[in-house]
């Protein structure tokens, strides 16, 4: 079995993959993250592929992958139909893709958390702002020109359920199964804090976005 990590971190999601002996790839246009996930691997004894590109310029020579997984990186890509269609392309018959993502509104969609100021990275909504106040608000606190840049950037690329639906049915696929959580399994590795799914939520129309999950799409 094949395996491609879009965006992958220092072990991302392929780990367990290439423990069970599956071919595994990552890519990311980071040379820190593809430099720490070589050294993380080499380290371990355990075989898996890195690439250090722009996922739109990489030859990827007609390979084809049986699960291709796309965690936290859509809400980046401004091209979003420019991606669908690559993954798609890449994607075995009756193959796979896991997406994952931050919805747009909710507190932290605007991934302010990276903010250097204390009380910026701890406030809420405040990244659907106008953006002249937005950019004004991270200057007047004191984030660096780099941080603000990818701040307006995410809010220029955010995305919402009913966006991410469109999407997917523009470029031909078809969400097998679709996952809301209050507290996604992610945060159970990183702080410790049990997965908890939201149900009834899902089904209020717009509403939705506005509370904290992630929606993942098979």
């Amino acid at each position: 079995m094949e395996i491609l990590e879009v965006g992958c971190g220092e072990e991302g999601n392929l780990f367990p993959f290439a423990q069970m002996g599956c071919r595994v790839c990552g890519i990311d246009i980071s040379k820190n993250r593809i430099s720490q996930a070589k050294s993380i691997y080499r380290q371990r004894n355990i075989s898996a592929e890195f690439v250090c590109s722009d996922m739109f310029e990489y030859d990827f020579h007609s390979r084809k992958f049986d699960v291709i997984i796309c965690h936290d990186v859509i809400e980046h890509i401004e091209n979003k139909n420019r991606l669908i269609i690559l993954l798609h392309h890449l994607l075995k018959i009756n193959g796979i893709i896991f997406c994952a993502f931050p919805l747009w509104q909710m507190p932290f969609g605007g991934h302010q958390q990276i903010c250097r100021s204390w009380m910026l990275s701890h406030s809420p909504f405040i990244h659907p702002l106008p953006t002249a106040v937005y950019r004004r608000m991270l200057i007047l606190f004191g984030e660096s020109k780099e941080c603000v840049s990818e701040l307006l950037a995410i809010k220029k690329t955010g995305l919402s359920v009913e966006k991410f639906r469109a999407l997917i049915k523009s470029g031909s696929l078809d969400i097998s199964q679709e996952i809301f959580w209050f507290i996604n399994p992610h945060y159970q590795q990183k702080f410790g804090l049990m997965p908890i799914k939201l149900h009834t939520i899902t089904k209020l129309y717009y509403l939705r976005n506005f509370l904290p999950p992630h929606t993942g799409a098979y």
